[in-house]
């Protein structure tokens, strides 16, 4: 095996050296956690229930280690850290319900009676990105856990640690050692292993529309399920009759969040051209307020962005010339800074059509309800969004017309855990959390039982 470097984006200091998976290595867990997974299967839904639960318990007790663990690997502000390892917990408290909760049908039949089973997949490969390790993690082991399954989860390599700790405290917990193993590695080792595996049923992929694609033509090979949650290029809709002040002042935390590495970021504000001046007035002092530094730091709201590869990659999209109407603050020095950054650009410059994820948004002018819609679906992409308005009838219609899997009125909220997330078009495909994420994890089988007229 090969190690690899984990940096701290915040320092650029080495934090550790993690041990990378090789493809006898991806066999060999498979191999052991079909094994597991039979066991794991035939255990009373109570027990598997208990052991979720167990499990959110030694997340929750652990909870201030995970949290620094993200800051130092992934430069989240601690604030958002300590959420975020809050979340696997909850998620898993709330996926602990689901092995007594899995029930079939009994349907309407002639001649006898007819039942239906959720019968769990077997081994599921679930790929994860390095923009939120431990939530994105806990969206797919929790409720394939739940259902009966195995899990096999590759973290991304920037940002591994956090699930590596995971994957030791599930152990600590109760659960079976082959049960939920974690695999560091390449993408085009371990990830394509799971694709190409046999024994691996499912893909669950988060990452770039790209990756995903070709994650979604490996699998067809083998008729493999997949739940893929990709890219976005989500708009943040300001109409001329809401609370102007507040979306302004809320704006920025709709995309910069996580240095705007976020594929619900709003990186399109779409301003009704009535109130576009103004808007842009509030919007300027609300930017930079936005307190970027030490992660560490309590008051800290944006850290760095991930790695040096990515900042250069997000810098290209603002060279020398580019339509900057103003931007906020950002450390010198080491780490990999760049500061909230607003564009005024046309309606067809690269900005507004491609996924930056880092934290520049785009600011556009809006003639009516209709040159809304139209702005905002014109993308590939169809994940999440805000609509800003204070007429209910219109946050209908631009709700039901806006195509997207993830909306908001008045507020920037994405992803709660009792409901269902994921996207249209290029964003992906499935759905992820809410009550019915275990299902996606079976397979319904129906039985008919003849029976004789007495």
């Amino acid at each position: 095996m090969t190690a690899s470097k984990v940096i701290n984006p915040a320092t650029e200091e080495v934090l550790d050296t993690v041990e990378q998976t090789d493809e006898a290595g991806v066999d060999d867990a498979v191999g052991r956690a079909k094994a597991a997974q039979r066991t794991w299967a035939r255990l009373a839904p109570a027990e598997r229930a208990a052991a979720l639960r167990a499990f959110a318990e030694a997340v929750d007790a652990h909870a201030d280690e995970l949290a620094a663990l993200e800051v130092a690997n992934s430069g989240h502000p601690i604030g958002n850290a300590e959420w975020e390892a809050g979340h696997v917990r909850d998620v898993l408290h709330y996926y602990a319900a689901g092995p007594e909760r899995l029930s079939g049908r009994q349907i309407p039949v002639a001649g006898g009676l007819d039942v239906t089973f959720h019968e769990p997949l077997g081994v599921v490969g679930v790929i994860t990105p390095w923009n939120f390790p431990m939530p994105i993690a806990s969206w797919a082991l929790a409720p394939a856990l739940a259902a009966g399954n195995a899990v096999l989860v590759k973290p991304a390599e920037w940002t591994p640690l956090t699930t590596i700790r995971l994957g030791e405290l599930a152990v600590e917990a109760g659960l079976p050692a082959d049960l939920l193993c974690v695999l560091p590695g390449k993408g085009s080792v371990v990830g394509e292993r799971f694709v190409t595996h046999p024994d691996v049923r499912k893909i669950v992929f988060t990452g770039s529309t790209e990756v995903g694609t070709r994650v979604m033509a490996g699998a067809a090979a083998q008729v493999k399920r997949v739940t893929l949650e990709l890219g976005g290029k989500s708009a943040n809709i300001v109409f001329d009759d809401c609370d102007l002040e507040k979306a302004a002042a809320t704006a920025p935390y709709g995309v910069f969040d996580n240095a705007g590495q976020d594929c619900c970021a709003r990186s399109r504000i779409l301003v009704q051209r009535t109130v576009y001046d103004r808007f842009m007035e509030l919007l300027e002092p609300a930017v930079k307020g936005v307190v970027v530094g030490d992660p560490r730091a309590a008051d800290t709201e944006m850290g760095p962005l991930v790695s040096k590869a990515h900042l250069h990659s997000v810098a290209s999209f603002v060279p020398d010339d580019a339509p900057v109407a103003f931007r906020g603050h950002a450390p010198s020095g080491p780490g990999f800074w760049f500061p909230p950054t607003v564009l005024t650009p046309k309606r067809t410059d690269r900005t507004v059509r491609e996924e930056i994820f880092g934290p520049v948004v785009t600011v556009l002018p809006f003639d009516d309800e209709a040159d809304a819609i139209a702005l905002a679906n014109d993308t590939p992409y169809g994940l999440s969004g805000s609509i800003w308005t204070d007429n209910l009838s219109r946050a209908v219609r631009i709700s039901r017309a806006v195509e997207s899997g993830n909306l908001s009125v008045n507020s920037h909220s994405s992803v709660r855990h009792n409901t269902p997330f994921g996207g249209f078009k290029q964003s992906g495909l499935g759905r992820e959390l809410g009550p019915d994420a275990p299902l996606s994890f079976t397979e319904t089988k129906n039985v008919f039982f003849a029976v004789e007229e007495a």
